[in-house]
């Protein structure tokens, strides 16, 4: 490499910032455990049933003569966005969400499904030249089996991962690992609710890819940890978390912005279908890469030290203890 962003012989005091970053870490969840009871997340139609279509936009057509046009249907609320497409042409189309009707229980598809008829019939007969480009339909019963079932598949990575880590490693870092990947998640879902951002099937996807990465990093940390142990037994638990951190910053960093230079092109360039999906993944990144180092790495500080299976009596007698 002609360069080196960060020396092998880094020798930054991570762990001298373990009590501030563990309130920092403690006010995020708060608050956004406050933001998800109080405003709750802006589901999507995978999770609350509606109609989405999209279509081409006619030209010299204004979003507000679309929308008074469909709000005389009566079909409640009628969401229309404007989105800039993708691909060659980089063509600018409409996105229509028409909610959930209201109709008895087994009656609701039916009626969802003609209200999407209606909308589309309607576009047509008023704008000849319009293209509709494809439409999708979720009943409320669906849509709630998809959210238990979403929200299943994150309970179920966690519990696997902590099983992991536990044969993998001691008990004090599988409770840090699933510590750290719980704030990750909990921060994410509260980011959404605050920003009220569609929290749907491709965020859970964004979900379990962040627990991946966050878990991915936190075992490379880890492992280091467990190999310092044997080759430093009596160096204290502070300084062999910090050796260890140092020793892998460079893989973290590197990793870490390399993955943030895709997924801000995804962002930027990736349209609006990709784009919550691509936020979820930012923050996933940035948070997970914090976490990885400040609580999952603190918490084993914190954790009785049994897993120093090696480490000498001795240290007791000089002082030489993991808490300052």
């Amino acid at each position: 490499m002609f360069m080196k962003y960060v020396p092998d012989t880094s020798s930054f005091g991570f762990m001298k910032l373990r009590f501030p970053s563990f309130i920092l870490s403690c006010i995020a969840i708060v608050v956004s455990i406050f933001l998800i009871s109080t405003q709750g997340l802006n589901l999507g139609i995978d999770f609350k049933g509606g109609s989405v279509i999209e279509t081409s936009k006619p030209a010299a057509v204004q979003i507000e003569d679309v929308r008074a046009n469909l709000s005389e249907l009566g079909l409640g609320e009628v969401v229309i966005n404007e989105a800039r497409g993708t691909g060659v042409e980089d063509t600018t189309i409409l996105v229509v969400r028409v909610a959930t009707q209201d109709a008895p229980p087994d009656e609701i598809e039916a009626a969802q499904q003609a209200a999407t008829d209606l909308v589309k019939e309607t576009l047509l007969a008023t704008y000849p030249d319009l293209v509709v480009l494809g439409s999708d339909s979720i009943g409320p019963k669906v849509s709630g089996e998809l959210f238990r079932s979403g929200i299943t598949a994150l309970v179920v990575a966690l519990a696997l991962m902590l099983l992991y880590i536990r044969f993998r490693f001691d008990w004090q870092f599988s409770l840090g690992a699933v510590a750290a990947l719980v704030h990750d998640v909990i921060l994410t879902i509260g980011v959404f609710s605050g920003l009220q951002l569609e929290f749907n099937l491709t965020t859970i996807a964004a979900l379990l890819t962040i627990i991946g990465y966050s878990m991915n990093d936190t075992v490379v940390v880890f492992d280091r940890v467990r190999e310092e142990s044997r080759k430093y037994k009596q160096m204290p638990n502070r300084e062999l978390v910090d050796l260890a951190l140092n020793g892998t910053l460079s893989r973290t960093l590197l990793t870490s912005v390399t993955t943030l230079l895709a997924l801000l092109a995804i962002f930027i360039l990736g349209g609006p279908v990709l784009r919550g999906m691509s936020f979820a993944l930012i923050w996933g990144v940035v948070v997970g890469t914090y976490s990885s180092v400040f609580v999952a790495s603190s918490l084993l500080l914190a954790l009785p030290d049994s897993w120093r299976h090696g480490k000498k009596k001795v240290d007791d007698v000089v002082g030489f203890q993991g808490v300052d």
